[in-house]
């Protein structure tokens, strides 16, 4: 009877490792004494507690900055939490938010924002619905003189 108890324990560790692995794989971490320039793409979620300049591209994922965490950056993503500092503009297709400590200087596009007491913000926040597309950009583009409304004088 000893051998079960003995043979039972011994798959529950073996789980374990998987699920760290796949939670290792679902967030990756920049650690505080990388510095990184340059694009970052990928598929997973990330956790900065390190710098990065350049441009910070997960579309799918959400972006952490840590309170140790400096990003000069524009930020692409599902959702960004800001623990840390942030210079650059945050495009989120759900949410941002801004932690007591955390600090964002730069325009923010989102569905959802929550900016907690203690935090620092400066920039436009533009919020848009889920579907909505940008209302100054390619759709305005579009429209020339000629689609414009014409005024013309009438007579009496």
């Amino acid at each position: 009877m000893s051998a079960s108890p003995i043979l039972t324990p011994e798959p529950t560790p073996v789980a374990a490792p998987r699920n760290a692995v796949l939670n290792n794989q679902e967030q990756a971490t920049i650690g505080k004494s990388l510095v990184i320039k340059g694009e970052v793409t990928g598929s997973e979620s990330l956790y900065i507690d390190g710098r990065v300049e350049g441009a910070i591209n997960l579309p799918g994922n959400r972006v952490t900055v840590g309170r140790n965490g400096q990003v000069q950056a524009n930020i692409n993503a599902k959702e960004v939490v800001v623990l840390g500092k942030v210079k650059g503009n945050v495009t989120a297709s759900d949410r941002v938010d801004i932690r007591n400590e955390g600090s964002l200087g730069g325009d923010v596009v989102c569905q959802r924002i929550s900016i907690e007491d203690g935090a620092w913000f400066k920039g436009s926040i533009d919020i848009r619905k889920p579907g909505q597309k940008e209302l100054n950009g390619a759709a305005k583009e579009g429209i020339s003189v000629s689609d414009q409304p014409r005024m013309t004088p009438v007579s009496a």
